[in-house]
């Protein structure tokens, strides 16, 4: 049965007209293309190494600013903003900071004509709601629940949005309905809406998790968890997390919680991974609460600002169950790394096994960051200065990310007036692009791919630390014909050492003559180069010295090249102490994807190589990073090395680089270090190292002299 329409479907309010100011441009990067070149020898020769131009750190790659053009939305609060997919993002409900009027209107982002739609939107329109949640399902729906409307009455209802056809549709729900609430979070996996936490009258908030299947509109049972509001939620590797919001006691949180959801039949069956789809709010937005429980007396009709669906449960905000499976805290108390929950406004979003914590600036000066959490070890790093990331002249107010983890949008307004006078703070009118892969973070998908499996290689290698066909692929590299192995081709490199060096050969004449230096020969498969190296496939449909000669050359050092093949044939560049590449190793394979244009295997070294960073290999992978353009990298690797500088300078990595890169790296930390030295401690703010902090770090970096 379709509704009344709200009683505005253009109110003056909620979308305003502005002044079109243009985006800056966006920053590419361009690869190489190797080219080819024949050898006396008949053996075809790459190209080398890209030669490696001086750039300031003010080039390096930045988040793309997006000012939007036309009709802009009034900065609503406590709406849902969710990223759908085709450049678009839609926004619902929230209530004007200024009048405090709660809406219902759905508002589409258009990111590539930079413009604001009020949609028109028809069937069982949902009553104006703010602390509510918006998921995106199957793609082409989004599944919002809860919330509280403009008689500060907290919602239980589940409305469905179809963005094809713009129909709100409520489906018939059974079992136990939960609490009305708002400011909760939400996530779907498995056909499953899963709910935690959340406020809801009296100041109370809640500390309890239920789950909606979504096959059968049932509702579980509601157990006990952790009391969280505007927090955040994901589901991975088979467990529910939760971090960061306000707890019981109003204070905001620096402890990471999760339940265990394999094993227990009262979640169906294991899980594995889930992406977040919480709405992320500012924490500076805050309503006052109601003086009263009052529950709603209306009709069960969707007019806007007049009734709303009943608010269920007036008992207690505590379930009488404690969750199935196995809960777990931790509480991080200091780390050089570890972002104050306490400063900055955060957003939480959860990608590639990481937990994201972008800091952004707030009305207090604080030192903002972008962070990752790594949910396998629970180690925090930085992966970005503030500096690098947030202007200092806009806020934010909300972030979405994409299904796939490769990307994140902040939504905000700078906080001066615009050309026309207007301050623009009360408009949602700037979006900042991030590109994720930027920052060394591979993507949900990728990194699904890259965890290794509990179960046994393959039918033909058990013991491997590969899986499926590339366990048994790496059985027959580098294999000469004559074992059975079927290369077919031969490619060589450039030596790693004076023991693949042929220095000189006597002519006819008895003259010696100078002779390239040329490593031992990697026997290879045509079929797995042509079917995996984009590159090779071109270079042999042309028909060019290789296809006749049956052997190439590339000018890079024999481990690099030889890592690079075995990536070929496992699709793997995961460490192993028998033959799995090393850091350096990786280095030179980043070279590599750079040279040949091949974006997977960047991200697969950017990614190992920023988490793996250590003293031996840092300066070489700063010296490959900028040899590859990788900015993020080159920065990270040069902080790294002016934050351990008494290490680094013993290290083989940093003699053998040459003088020139030697005075760049100087002054590229510096650039990149600046001259302060500073220390999160945990929840509590940010500590400024003093002069004895600098003096006791530089002792313990100095040179040993015994």
């Amino acid at each position: 049965m379709a509704h009344p329409p709200p009683r505005s479907a253009f109110p003056s309010n909620i979308l305003n007209p502005a002044v079109t100011s243009t985006p800056s441009p966006a920053l590419s990067h361009h690869s190489a293309t190797p080219g080819s070149a024949g050898s006396n020898n008949n053996t075809f020769l790459m190209s080398a190494s890209p030669v490696r131009s001086r750039r300031s750190a003010a080039e390096g790659y930045k988040p793309k600013m997006i000012s939007t053009i036309g009709a802009k939305p009034a900065c609503l609060v406590n709406a849902s903003v969710t990223y759908v997919g085709d450049d678009q993002i839609y926004a619902f409900g929230g209530f004007d900071q200024y009048t405090d009027e709660v809406y219902n209107h759905v508002l589409r982002l258009n990111l590539v004509t930079r413009q604001w739609n009020l949609v028109d939107n028809y069937g069982d329109i949902p009553g104006v709601r703010m602390g509510h949640t918006a998921c995106l399902w199957q793609g082409n729906k989004l599944l919002v629940f809860g919330g509280e409307n403009e008689h500060r009455q907290h919602l239980a209802d589940v409305i469905v949005f179809d963005l094809k056809t713009a129909h709100w549709t409520q489906p018939e729900l059974h079992g136990p309905i939960p609490r009305g609430r708002a400011r909760h979070s939400a996530v779907i996996y498995d056909d499953k809406l899963y709910i935690s936490g959340g406020q809801t009258g009296h100041d109370s908030v809640l500390d309890d998790i239920c789950y909606l299947d979504l096959k059968t509109w049932t509702w579980s049972r509601t157990w006990r968890f952790v009391p969280r509001y505007d927090h955040a939620s994901w589901i991975w590797n088979g467990r529910i997390w939760i971090f960061g919001g306000i707890n019981d006691d109003m204070e905001k949180s620096n402890e990471i919680w999760w339940l265990d959801l394999r094993g227990s039949p009262e979640f169906d069956h294991a899980m594995k991974y889930g992406t977040a789809d919480r709405q992320l709010t500012s924490s500076r937005h805050r309503y006052p609460m109601p003086a009263s429980g009052q529950l709603a007396t209306g009709s069960t009709g969707y007019t806007a600002n007049s009734s709303v669906q009943s608010y269920h449960g007036m008992g207690s905000s505590r379930s009488p169950y404690v969750a199935p499976g196995s809960i777990s805290s931790l509480k991080f108390h200091s780390s050089p790394n570890l972002p104050s929950q306490a400063a900055g406004t955060h957003f939480h979003i959860f990608s590639s096994g990481c937990m994201l914590d972008f800091v952004t600036p707030a009305e207090l000066s604080c030192e903002t960051s972008l962070s990752s959490l790594e949910l396998d070890t629970l180690r925090w790093q930085k992966l970005a200065e503030g500096k690098d990331l947030y202007s200092p002249n806009y806020r934010w107010h909300y972030c979405t990310t994409n299904p796939e983890g490769t990307h994140a949008w902040l939504l905000g307004s700078p906080i001066e007036s615009a050309n026309d006078g207007n301050h623009n703070g009360e408009y949602l009118s700037d979006v900042l692009a991030i590109d994720l892969r930027k920052y060394g973070i591979l993507g949900n998908e990728l990194a699904s791919d890259t965890r290794s499996k509990m179960m046994p290689s393959s039918d033909a290698n058990v013991s491997s630390h590969l899986t499926g066909i590339g366990a048994d692929l790496s059985l027959t590299f580098d294999q000469p014909p004559e074992s059975g192995s079927g290369a077919d081709f031969i490619i060589t490199a450039d030596p790693d050492d004076d023991d693949y060096v042929d220095v000189a050969a006597p002519d006819a004449n008895g003259v010696s003559t100078t002779v390239t230096p040329v490593s031992r020969p990697i026997h290879v498969h045509k079929l797995i180069l042509h079917a995996r190296w984009p590159h090779f496939a071109r270079l042999w449909s042309a028909q060019m010295a290789e296809f006749h000669s049956k052997k190439m050359h590339i000018p890079e050092p024999y481990s690099a090249v030889r890592a690079f093949l075995f990536y070929l044939y496992t699709d793997s560049i995961a460490p192993n102490p028998q033959n799995g590449p090393s850091l350096s190793d990786v280095a030179g394979m980043l070279v590599m994807s750079n040279i040949y244009d091949m974006p997977r295997l960047r991200l697969l070294c950017v990614n190992r190589l920023g988490r793996e960073l250590d003293i031996e290999h840092a300066a070489i992978i700063w010296e490959r990073a900028a040899t590859a353009g990788e900015d993020w990298l080159k920065q990270r690797a040069a902080t790294f090395c002016m934050d351990n500088f008494g290490r680094i300078v013993r290290t083989a990595g940093y003699r053998n680089l040459s003088p020139a890169s030697l005075i760049e790296l100087s002054f590229t930390g510096r650039s990149f270090h600046g001259g302060s030295r500073k220390r999160s401690l945990g929840s509590t703010g940010v500590l400024t190292g003093g002069e004895d902090d600098e003096i006791e770090e530089a002792e313990d970096d100095g040179m040993d002299v015994n």
